[in-house]
């Protein structure tokens, strides 16, 4: 198995550098916790951020799409970050998220936030499904299974040469793997915080987005947040 693969129940899967994840066998991308509208959301609350992620987001999911043309795309929910996001859309957005729905065999799984993904756009709606002996799902389960799920955000610190690097990440035991969210202004949560505690109970490795590579890493190499920062990427994965 290359660096630049997971292993799962004899599956294979390629981890994009846009934290994407490509089934081969199965023609199939997986992303998780688009959050489209996140930006609208908190420019209600007069969190004034720029209102751009919806768009950065469809980009990057338009570029990943390009590399493998997958004939199926699984969204492991959260993919609208509160339920009236889709009234928030602009037309150019809403009509780029129809385009890729219609060109692919598109399923909306649901998530904490999009329990009931909107009407409008084409796909079905599961609140899991199964490949084979494995399940996706939005929220990883707290007992051994073989998975793919996304919800908690996961994020790896890594020193190297001195220097500090803290980047989106897949996390995997062997048995499971917890995706990176695919949104622009998504956050993160380290993969050592113990809201991980009862997904990986021994070791499991990462794969770590960096640029225009993904680099695999054993968890023994990884660090904890500083507790402040902690905190603030929790709250802003959260949100």
């Amino acid at each position: 198995m290359s660096e630049a693969s997971i292993d799962i129940s004899g599956q294979i899967f390629i981890p994009d550098r846009s934290g994407a994840l490509y089934f081969p066998d199965q023609q199939s991308l997986v992303v998780a916790d688009l959050h489209f509208e996140k930006g609208s959301s908190f420019a209600k609350s007069l969190n004034h951020i720029p209102p751009y992620d919806t768009r950065t987001t469809l980009r990057n999911l338009i570029d990943v799409c390009k590399r493998y043309d997958p004939r199926r795309i699984i969204a492991l929910g959260d993919s609208f970050h509160d339920t009236y996001a889709h009234r928030r859309l602009n037309s150019v957005d809403s009509e780029a998220i129809q385009s890729l729905t219609d060109a692919h065999d598109w399923i909306w799984i649901t998530g904490n936030h999009d329990p009931r993904p909107p009407v409008g756009f084409s796909g079905h709606v599961e609140e899991e499904i199964s490949l084979g002996a494995l399940t996706l799902r939005h929220e990883p389960q707290p007992y051994p299974q073989s998975e793919i799920a996304g919800h908690l955000h996961p994020c790896a610190v890594l020193f190297v040469r001195g220097r500090r690097f803290r980047r989106r990440c897949f996390a995997s035991n062997g048995d499971r793997i917890v995706m990176p969210s695919f949104g622009a202004y998504t956050g993160g949560l380290n993969v050592l915080d113990v809201a991980f505690s009862s997904v990986f109970a021994d070791r499991f490795q990462v794969w770590l987005i960096g640029g225009e590579d993904v680099h695999r890493v054993t968890s023994d190499k990884l660090r904890p947040d500083p507790q402040s920062s902690a905190k603030r990427y929790l709250y802003e994965g959260a949100k």
